[in-house]
């Protein structure tokens, strides 16, 4: 039996109805009269899932770095020879797949016969085909993306931050894995895999549009067959609080210095409700410090030691929490240097009421407007799914967060051993 509950939050007027269906696999649909339908189809399976055992073995599978994505490209292919895309094309749909660090996603958009494109995506997720000769031939086509991206100053970066921040934990693997480590994927290795995390008590489906959860049961019904209870231990790395180093440079074909500040948190709440907490406090923490608003962004500016911009992010989930500043600078290490004294500052002359209430009403609305989207609904709700909470809280979660949680934060969080400097510099310097 197919079990469905409804919830909704007035206070945002948004909705949906979550459905436990009979296979295993949640199913959330979100309803919005919007022209674009969109559905997400995830496994909780990224490429830090590098060391896992299920329920029954005693011992840990050890896999080559980059499978998961590598798993994620296989999946397009057929027994029948008839591309997946071509399948697509055929009802209206564009269609794609990403992974990432903890999770491997597939998807289409489209305006009409929505039925009929969310039939395709259920039906090549759930039918693996992987033979030694077509993952030979993969191996060929990613060993030329990961070329790519060895080329791709922003991903140098991104990965040589965290390759400092971490010693351990697998989300300093890289998402591709490299030219070494895919040659040794197997079939076998990828059926291995694909048993393991394509298990639908693993997955979640979000839909959302103009669509009733009696349509999306009735193609699921057809197109899901009862998947066997599984449990999965995955092994991230313990760390330290302290970066693994405190420095990473490399250079590249860039016209300008870019640089990356990352700071490292290893305090990691087992409860999905508190790290959604943390989650919003910390997101308001970057918006009252780092955003143009801030004394910070127009001092650098002002002395032109950035560019146009300075980037920052936090993201933080069950496996790993950091916060990341970026842009490009003649001077990286300047501004690293004045990042660290301003938040000695922050931290000596405390958090101003004004400031800290403005960055909370621009989070706030920042979660409004994204259910303007259903891309963005459906990818943000599948973020909350697999970190154990769920989006139509996190309004709550924002109004919950005071100021001294706020204050308690940056003293646990901004300490001199925690942050570390990235950069990409021109060939010639």
């Amino acid at each position: 039996m197919n079990n469905m509950i409804i919830k909704e939050n007035k206070q945002i007027g948004e909705k949906y109805y979550k459905i436990n269906h009979k296979s295993g696999l949640e199913i959330y649909v979100i309803p919005k009269e919007l022209t674009t339908g969109y559905a997400l189809f995830g496994t909780r399976y990224g490429s830090a899932d590098n060391c896992f055992r299920v329920n029954g073995e005693a011992e840990y599978t050890h896999v080559p770095d980059g499978i998961a994505h590598f798993l994620e490209h296989k999946m397009f292919e057929n027994e029948d020879g008839v591309d997946t895309f071509v399948r697509y094309a055929q009802t209206g749909a564009s269609a794609n797949a990403y992974t990432s660090f903890t999770k491997t996603a597939y998807l289409f958009s489209c305006t009409d016969n929505f039925t009929e494109s969310l039939e395709i995506l259920l039906d090549h997720v759930t039918h693996p085909y992987f033979t030694p000769e077509t993952v030979s031939k993969e191996q060929g086509i990613i060993g030329q993306e990961i070329r790519m991206y060895d080329d791709n100053p922003g991903w140098v970066l991104m990965m040589g931050l965290l390759q400092s921040l971490y010693k351990n934990n697998t989300v300093r693997v890289d998402i591709a894995g490299t030219v070494e480590s895919i040659s040794e994927i197997t079939a076998d290795l990828l059926y291995k895999c694909y048993n393991t995390f394509y298990n639908l008590h693993n997955m979640s489906l979000c839909v959302c549009g103009s669509i009733t959860p009696e349509e999306v049961i009735e193609v699921a019904d057809r197109m899901l067959t009862e998947a066997p209870a599984i449990e999965i231990d995955s092994i991230s790395g313990e760390e330290e609080p302290q970066v693994y180093r405190s420095r990473f440079s490399a250079k590249m074909q860039v016209s300008k210095p870019q640089f990356a500040i990352g700071v490292k948190d290893t305090a990691i709440s087992p409860d999905g409700n508190e790290r959604m907490k943390k989650s919003a406090a910390l997101s308001i923490i970057c918006e009252m410090l780092f955003s143009r608003s801030g004394a910070l962004f127009n001092e650098l500016y002002s002395k032109q030691l950035i560019g146009s911009g300075l980037g920052y992010e936090a993201d933080h989930n069950k496996r790993f929490s950091f916060i990341m500043l970026s842009g490009d600078s003649n001077d990286p290490e300047a501004v690293f240097a004045r990042f660290v004294d301003y938040m000695n500052e922050v931290k000596a002359k405390g958090v101003e009421d004004e400031a800290f209430e403005r960055a909370k009403r621009v989070v706030y609305a920042q979660l409004v407007k994204s259910f303007d989207s259903t891309e963005e609904i459906a990818n943000n709700f599948l973020n909350y799914i697999f970190d154990d909470s769920d989006m139509l809280d996190y309004s709550d979660a924002i109004s919950s967060v005071t100021k001294d949680d706020v204050s308690k934060l940056i003293a646990d969080i901004f300490r001199e051993d925690r942050y570390t400097l990235a950069t990409v510099l021109p060939l010639d310097e």
